[in-house]
């Protein structure tokens, strides 16, 4: 990976819908999925966890948000 793909994202507007992150926190993956919605108002977006399936909204500041390349 380059560095402008790990580059950690500090803004909900850095990121669209189907680009597929991680969130760390203290060098742990806690969460990684695709984008499904952004909500700039709030500086926060959805993802859906690919380990639970379930819906999860983020804070970019409150975990280190990179992106990862798509998993064929």
């Amino acid at each position: 990976m380059n560095e402008v793909s790990t580059r950690r994202i500090t803004h909900c507007g850095d990121l669209s819908p189907g680009d597929v992150v991680e969130a760390r926190y203290n060098g742990l993956m806690y969460y990684q999925g695709k984008v499904t919605e952004t909500v700039p108002v709030l500086d926060m977006f959805w993802i859906l966890d690919s380990r639970t399936g379930t819906r999860k909204l983020l804070d970019p500041l409150a975990f280190e948000v990179v992106r990862v390349p798509e998993k064929p």
